[in-house]
């Protein structure tokens, strides 16, 4: 056994014995020679707030939005600053990590490729089948237009970009760096299934919102993750998201997520038992809707069948 240097100062030698391998504190840090998990998850979290303040803080003094007033360009630069707060937390952790931005769940190569446009026909097949299913069983009437001629375009265009930017950020926030860390901790479907219901939670103070919308916001934040472990992408994710938003809120013109936003292409209404329109939450709360999620999880199972990898290896063969 090697003894410890005589020459070595007592405070050398306590600093020594404090670094030494198997030592608590570092166990509490460091597991197999890198950061735990959990520890770059809450250094991504601190990094994400303070660019967030900081780019509210901006928009606050260039727009000076009114409590209550819907500002168009206030919203879509919010959103637009929530994703690359998000996206520049993850930037530095990718270098901090030495990999690439990309192995997050977003890369490059297949930006608005196949898998995006999948997942806006499933997002727009998704609320088409469910307010259809409504409105065959008279629980939803599409109303006269509300917006005519140049209006139609201008919020069509709108809430199809405004949409996007959401699906971006609250995708790579709950299943890109956040799922892709924790999963390194706890497995990939117990990370999924905190990070559902975080998204779930983060839905449940809007206005209108109720547990079982809250509930519905947790089965397809599940399926979007069951998508980016089958793809190894979230670029699905998003395209489905912000297609699926697009649809409820100027499309059909229904509550999204219990929030009724102004430009929407009609005067709608929804009429009858909540378990059939969703109630004061929207479609996404009704039970048809929950229907149609457990079938997109058998059809994207056989189109997308399982890897022989975990889900970690998933998301790194995306990089």
């Amino acid at each position: 056994m090697e003894e410890q240097s005589s020459n070595d100062t007592p405070d050398e030698q306590e600093r020594a014995s404090k670094s030494a391998p198997g030592d608590p504190l570092e166990h509490l840090f460091v597991k197999q020679g890198s950061v735990r998990a959990g520890w770059r998850l809450l250094i991504y979290a601190v990094i994400f707030l303070a660019l967030w303040i900081s780019f509210s803080y901006v928009l606050v003094q260039i727009f000076h939005p009114r409590r209550g007033v819907f500002s168009p360009g206030f919203q879509l630069a919010g959103e637009s600053a929530s994703f690359f707060s998000a996206l520049g937390a993850a930037w530095v952790m990718a270098l901090i990590e030495e990999r690439s931005l990309g192995s997050y769940g977003l890369p490059g190569r297949s930006a608005f490729g196949k898998l995006f446009w999948q997942g806006c026909l499933f997002g727009l097949v998704e609320i088409g089948a469910l307010v259809g299913i409504i409105a065959a069983l008279h629980g939803y009437s599409f109303g006269s237009l509300a917006e005519h001629g140049a209006g139609i375009l201008r919020w069509g265009l709108f809430w199809a970009g405004f949409f996007v930017v959401v699906g971006f950020f609250e995708e790579f926030f709950f299943r890109g760096y956040s799922l892709h860390t924790l999963a390194e901790g706890v497995g990939f479907w117990p990370a999924a299934v905190i990070l559902a219901l975080c998204f779930g939670a983060v839905h449940w103070p809007n206005v209108g919102e109720n547990w079982i919308g809250v509930v519905g916001v947790v089965l397809v934040g599940l399926f979007w993750s069951f998508t980016l472990k089958r793809t190894g992408s979230l670029w699905f994710a998003v395209g489905m998201h912000a297609a699926f938003d697009f649809g409820e809120t100027f499309l059909l013109s229904v509550p999204d997520s219990g929030m009724v936003f102004p430009g929407h292409l009609s005067n709608a209404a929804l009429h009858g038992p909540s378990w059939l329109t969703g109630g004061a939450p929207g479609p996404e709360a009704s039970f048809i809707d929950f229907a149609i999620l457990l079938l997109f999880f058998v059809i994207f199972d056989r189109w997308y069948p399982a890897r022989k990898t975990t889900g970690a290896a998933v998301m790194r063969s995306a990089a």
